[in-house]
């Protein structure tokens, strides 16, 4: 008997339900997918960024960072400066450079439009990127000195043709020596691939919140100015450019005992500021090793109890001979109140920090005679030639701050010349037969990451563009 097989083999109504049902579930589930897959893989505008990997930075820290498309230094500006940044932010970066160079037409110590009008000339080019971080808020003037060191390091190496032919461009960050902005922008750097190192930070709480994040994700950081112990030996991404500070410490209390002949010496320290808490220690080591002795006094910069007046009596009724003064960077005015309140009585000595023209300038004769350490200073080494042509560019004479921010961006170039990623710039720098041109001697790094390196004794006295000036002692 002949059966109708169709009818025999036809599945039920409900299987085609779920059948259907099936197809829209995937369709929903895959479909939105297979699109965005078809449009990523779509040209960028003209608009987009070259720099397709690199991400943006947001919230309140992108006011913090900039590669040319805002300034940060607001002391520094000019119409043209800030004609320079607007065509920077649109990707004009053509204009952008005229703009700039307007500017430093009529500023040429200006050394963050010098960073922008080299990142706006290799903008369109091959080019590697590394980012520095300095208390632009806080403290403005360091922030600079810090600057013009990095500036001048990334002109020379651009004007000669770049590193293996790729430009170097330079991000800047204000981090205001702030532990809670420095934690925020170290893991924004550390976020973005195109940067390979970091120079920075200024103070040691900041150098110090920062080194774990860097050490942990990687990313180089070389510090110029920091000094703390607790930096040496911290990881093996961390660096500096200023030997450890039992070596800067140690002259200066050799010299207070053996050539001035003061045994008895009282201290005023920052309890807040780890590379002074550094110096304080290894100072105090040194002082009584070499036969001198600590008047014991209470004397902290950071407690808002300080006391100039109450301070120096103290140290004076106890038979101090001689005061040393170790400040954090930002409180640097409290110890020149301290000098104010000393009148000449007793010997000033202090801690590397005191190097600064804001001393100079509101010190004045009660700085007069104060003995401190430096990393370098302008007559370190007669054959050298920046401190000419850093004379030239920025129209005077720059300090140890400059010097080693130039020698540490000049550790990085030579790194990257090695090789132009984190882990193989890491490599380069802890090679023990690593060596870079620096500002007086060649840039070496001990095991420890501290600089190989020792420091000169330098003294206020009448001279220079404040009235005073700082001197190598013979």
């Amino acid at each position: 008997m002949y059966q109708d097989t169709n009818k025999r083999n036809s599945p039920p109504p409900i299987v085609f339900i779920i059948a259907i049902g099936l197809i829209g579930l995937g369709a929903y589930k895959f479909l939105p997918g297979l699109l965005n897959a078809k449009n990523s893989n779509t040209p960028p505008s003209k608009s987009t960024s070259t720099s397709t990997s690199a991400p943006i930075a947001s919230g309140a820290i992108a006011n913090r960072i900039s590669l040319g498309n805002q300034i940060l230094v607001t002391s520094q500006t000019t119409p043209d400066k800030q004609a320079g940044v607007q065509a920077f932010a649109e990707g004009n970066y053509q204009a952008a450079t005229q703009y700039f160079q307007k500017s430093l037409q009529q500023n040429r110590n200006d050394p963050e439009t010098i960073i922008y009008l080299n990142n706006a000339r290799s903008s369109t080019g091959s080019s590697l990127k590394i980012a520095v971080s300095v208390p632009i808020g806080s403290n403005p003037n360091v922030a600079q000195e810090i600057l013009r060191g990095v500036a001048q390091a990334q002109d020379e190496i651009n004007t000669s043709g770049g590193i293996n032919g790729a430009k170097l461009q330079v991000e800047i960050v204000n981090d205001d020596n702030s532990p809670e902005v420095v934690r925020e922008s170290a893991k924004t750097l550390t976020q973005d691939p195109t940067i390979l190192a970091v120079i920075g930070h200024n103070a040691s709480n900041a150098s110090l919140e920062a080194a774990p994040i860097y050490q942990q994700e990687q990313l180089v950081m070389v510090t110029p100015t920091s000094f703390a112990n607790n930096l040496s030996g911290f990881g093996s991404y961390i660096f500096r450019t200023v030997p450890n500070i039992s070596v800067m410490a140690a002259p200066l209390a050799e010299y207070v005992v053996k050539t001035e002949r003061q045994t008895n010496i009282a201290v005023c320290y920052d309890s807040q500021a780890p590379d002074n808490i550094s110096f304080k220690d290894e100072f105090v080591a040194s002082l009584t090793a070499a036969g001198g002795k600590l008047v014991p006094t209470v004397c902290d910069f950071s407690l808002p109890s300080f006391n100039p007046d109450n301070a120096l009596a103290d140290a004076v009724s106890k038979g101090a001979q001689g005061l040393m003064v170790a400040p954090h960077i930002d409180r640097i005015d409290r110890a020149i109140s301290l000098a104010r309140s000393n009148r000449g009585k007793l010997r000033l000595y202090g801690s590397t920090t005191l190097y600064t023209f804001q001393t100079l300038k509101d010190g004045q004769k009660d700085v007069n005679g104060l003995v401190l350490p430096v990393p370098w200073h302008p007559e370190t080494n007669p054959g050298s030639r920046f401190p000419e042509n850093a004379r030239q560019r920025w129209g005077g004479i720059v300090n140890w701050r400059t010097a080693t921010s130039f020698d540490a961006t000049q550790a990085v170039i030579a790194g990257l010349r090695q090789s132009n990623t984190r882990e193989g710039l890491q490599q380069a720098l802890r090679n023990a037969s690593f060596s870079a041109a620096g500002s007086s001697e060649d840039v070496k790094f001990l095991p420890t990451g501290d600089r190989a390196g020792k420091p000169i004794l330098v003294q206020v006295k009448q001279g220079g563009s404040t009235g005073y000036n700082f001197v190598p002692l013979r």
